[in-house]
């Protein structure tokens, strides 16, 4: 599991926001001593591995069904605040759900149960949870990252599994039919959350949609720049937006273009892709607030754990 030592935080421009802590399972767990040798697995760090409290700001482990975790974690993790900032990569695709096993998967490797050795996630759920939400990634031109390659998980030693008896079942996305990046909630810290997540930001009126090789293709007839990001100011004119993969599921708020648009986005390989879109509402409370806050509103700054 060396890969995800050291390799970057924030997943950018997943759509923001935190999926209710569903059904996940419930973990015993045992404290233990902290020179448990089972955790060093032969590798030297700084600290002995120790039990600790899931903080609530671990927004993608708070609720998970346990209270305690060990550091270093999984992915060799040995502080909680690298911990936090890595796992903030993953809390925008549970609001997809695209698998109800995610949480599970992800906390088994970020947030580890307190026993008296390591217990893995399995194969098959790992396997189960990248089929399932890897397809949702990748309207937001992103792939399963090497960090969690399934092959590196047990098949048949002891793993962390589920316990609801459907849990390997997918569970379909709320909203299934509607394109990923036009499925968002609309409240103020979600909006920010995906602002910070996302590479531009910008104020708009669309001239146009149509589509264009499998995607939806975006024409803006008046663009003001919230956050320029890649995008250079001579591009602006010219510029187009991609709504990856999206010819044929409906986003809803491309339905009446006349109102100005809250569009945010990446650069996926020279593509200027939308990853959220919100009408441009100042009468909506959330849309005020959201306005509020990103007037002094600082985005920490990690790069991505996805190539």
């Amino acid at each position: 599991m060396g890969s995800g030592r050291g390799a970057g935080g924030v997943l950018l421009a997943l759509a923001a926001g935190l999926l209710a802590a569903g059904s996940a399972s419930e973990y015993d767990y045992v404290s233990f001593q902290s020179d448990i040798g089972a955790y060093q697995s032969g590798r030297f760090y700084t600290k002995p591995p120790q039990c600790v409290d899931i903080p609530a700001d671990l927004r993608l482990c708070h609720n998970v069904g346990y209270k305690r975790m060990v550091l270093p974690n999984l992915l060799e993790h040995e502080t909680m605040a690298e911990v936090k900032q890595q796992a903030s990569s993953w809390v925008p695709l549970l609001n997809k759900n695209c698998h109800m096993g995610t949480q599970v998967f992800l906390c088994a490797l970020f947030a580890p149960v307190c026993l008296d050795r390591p217990i893995y996630p399995c194969r098959w759920l790992c396997e189960a949870v990248r089929d399932s939400c890897e397809p949702v990634m990748q309207f937001f031109g992103f792939y399963w990252p090497e960090m969690l390659k399934c092959d590196k998980f047990p098949e048949g030693d002891v793993c962390i599994a589920m316990s609801p008896p459907n849990a390997t079942e997918a569970s379909r996305p709320q909203g299934t039919t509607v394109c990923p990046p036009c499925d968002n909630e609309l409240k103020s810290e979600a909006i920010i959350e995906h602002l910070c997540a996302s590479e531009f930001a910008l104020r708009m009126k669309i001239k146009e949609v149509k589509k264009e090789n499998g995607d939806k293709k975006i024409v803006p007839k008046k663009k003001k720049p919230l956050k320029l990001g890649p995008i250079k100011k001579k591009e602006l004119k010219r510029l187009v937006l991609f709504l990856k993969n999206g010819a044929d599921c409906p986003c809803h708020q491309l339905d009446n273009l006349s109102p100005h648009f809250l569009i945010m986005g990446r650069k996926v390989k020279g593509q200027y892709l939308l990853t959220a879109i919100h009408k441009w509402d100042k009468k909506n409370k959330e849309f005020k607030n959201f306005m509020k806050k990103m007037k002094n509103h600082e985005c920490p700054t990690f790069q991505s754990v996805f190539k």
